[in-house]
C-alpha cells in the first residue's frame, strides 16, 4: 500500500499504545508499516511532528463526538449542559484511544488545530454563560487538564485494588478516618466524572 501521512498517524497510534511515549521511534513506525524509516521522513519531518499529528488526531475525533453531543441535547439545554456534553465527548474520546490522556499530557505545547477547536467550543460555551471573559481562559483550561488527568488516573489504575490484611485496614481507618469512615462515597468512575464537572461548573457559575 501506498505510504502516506493518514497511515503513519495510523501505525505511530498503534505503536504508542504498545511502547508509550518516551519508547516510540520512527524505526518501529517504520516495522508496522514493512517500509524503511528514511521513507517516513518524506511524509512526517520526526518524532515530535509524528507525536503531534497523533494528538490532534485525537483532539479532532474529540471535537466531532462533541459536535454531535452537543446536537442531541434539547433547544431547553443549560450551559452546563453543553460543558457537559463537550467533557464527556473528550473523556470517552480519549478513553477510545489507548495511552490517548498520556499523549495529550505530554504534547501541551504542540500547535494543534484540533485542541484549538476544542478550546475555541468551549470558550464560547462559557462567555455565551456569562461568564468575565478574563476568566475564561483559566476555566476553559482547568476544564480541559482536568479531563485529561481524570483519563490518565482511569488508564493507569490497577485492575484490581491491592489486597490488604484486617490489620492494615484498621491501621488505615484509625489513621484516615475521614477517607476510611465513610464520608467519602464510593463512586464508579462515571459518576465521580459527572460529580467532578458538577463541581467544576458550579464555580464557573460563581464567577457569573
Amino acid at each position: 500500500m501506498k505510504l502516506t501521512k493518514d497511515r503513519i498517524v495510523d501505525a505511530g497510534m498503534a505503536v504508542f499504545a504498545e511502547s508509550g511515549y518516551q519508547n516510540l521511534s520512527m524505526r518501529q513506525v517504520a516495522d508496522r508499516l514493512d517500509a524503511h524509516a528514511g521513507s517516513l521522513y518524506y511524509h512526517v519531518r520526526g518524532k515530535d511532528e509524528l507525536l503531534a499529528l497523533m494528538a490532534d488526531r485525537v483532539c479532532l475525533r474529540a471535537y466531532d463526538a462533541g459536535t454531535a453531543a452537543l446536537a442531541s441535547l434539547p433547544p431547553a439545554a443549560t450551559w452546563q449542559d453543553r460543558v457537559h456534553a463537550q467533557a464527556a465527548a473528550l473523556r470517552l474520546s480519549i478513553k477510545e484511544h489507548p495511552g490517548g490522556a498520556q499523549l495529550l499530557a505530554e504534547s501541551p505545547g504542540t500547535l494543534s488545530t484540533g485542541a484549538l477547536s476544542l478550546m475555541e467550543r468551549l470558550l464560547r460555551t462559557l462567555l455565551d454563560a456569562g461568564l468575565p471573559a478574563d476568566h475564561c481562559g483559566i476555566a476553559a483550561d482547568t476544564l480541559l487538564s482536568h479531563v485529561t488527568g481524570f483519563v490518565l488516573q482511569e488508564e493507569n489504575q490497577p485492575a484490581a485494588p491491592p489486597p490488604v490484611t484486617a490489620e492494615l485496614y484498621a491501621e488505615l481507618c484509625e489513621r484516615f478516618p475521614l477517607l476510611m469512615g465513610g464520608s467519602v462515597p464510593r463512586l464508579d468512575q462515571d459518576e465521580k466524572f459527572t460529580r467532578s464537572v458538577d463541581l467544576l461548573c458550579a464555580g464557573f457559575a460563581a464567577l457569573t
